[in-house]
């Protein structure tokens, strides 16, 4: 989260998909794009950009969520 926070400061995107510039952010899976629209929006309304989930929250809630899109690929496949 500490690349992404400095990317927002230093380059100020208009839009939170141009955070994808930094390291491909929300370009894989999905998963992310909701915390980035959030740091995004924080950001945009000059708050401090935080989160609020401790990292193995975060982990299980990606899991969860990669484990969803194979079965449901597995299952429209």
């Amino acid at each position: 989260m500490a690349k992404l926070v400095s990317f927002i400061e230093r380059e100020q995107p208009k839009v939170a998909s141009q955070l994808s510039d930094c390291l491909g952010a929300g370009t894989g899976c999905g998963w992310c794009v909701p915390f980035l629209e959030k740091l995004h929006e924080q950001h945009s309304a000059g708050e401090s950009m935080n989160l609020h989930v401790d990292h193995e929250r975060y982990l299980e809630r990606r899991a969860a969520y990669r484990q969803r899109l194979r079965e449901k690929k597995k299952n429209d496949g």
